[in-house]
């Protein structure tokens, strides 16, 4: 999951909320709900690409992404693998879990949203332009987004250089 929301900087409630006939994995991509409703299609790269099909092990109906337990409460049967009886995977307990697994990591623990966050930065020091970076990340406005994509002052300097007309005579 963690992998995904990197690739796809899909806000974490959009790629919980995915059911298997959602995936396209051929293609790589997927329709999540954005917030305020709008359906749109997020997308993925190689690592994740390898990783859902082990992840699915063959189910082809249900959430994606399950608890390893069988629910304790009654849930709507949209919420649960018809195979194994376990739950979709709440958002607390992957923000538990991701929080958990990078304690020990350099500026740690994380929060999923610093994962949507650091995705939507690298993309813009990449060179992603604005419309590329609302489409990757949902927004529908610069505003909202310029918060999230906060270039460095090397991957400015970077880019800068790569425009500089007299450094591309060398």
């Amino acid at each position: 999951m963690w992998r995904l929301l990197y690739e796809s900087a899909a806000r974490a409630e959009e790629v919980l909320a995915l059911d298997t006939g959602e995936l396209d994995l051929r293609n790589r991509r997927a329709k999540v709900r954005r917030k305020g409703g709008a359906i749109d299609v997020v997308v993925w790269r190689t690592a994740t690409a390898r990783l859902l099909p082990r992840l699915l092990a063959g189910r082809r109906v249900g959430p994606v992404f399950l608890t390893e337990r069988r629910a304790r409460l009654a849930l709507p049967p949209a919420d649960l693998d018809p195979d194994s009886g376990w739950a979709r995977l709440s958002y607390r307990r992957a923000a538990e879990c991701f929080e958990q697994a990078t304690v020990g990591l350099p500026g740690g623990p994380w929060t999923l949203h610093q994962l949507r966050h650091s995705a939507l930065t690298h993309t813009a020091e990449e060179g992603a332009n604005t419309s590329t970076l609302l489409a990757y990340s949902g927004h529908t406005s610069v505003a909202s987004l310029a918060r999230y994509a906060r270039v460095s002052p090397e991957a400015l300097a970077r880019w800068q250089e790569g425009r500089d007309p007299a450094a591309r005579r060398r």
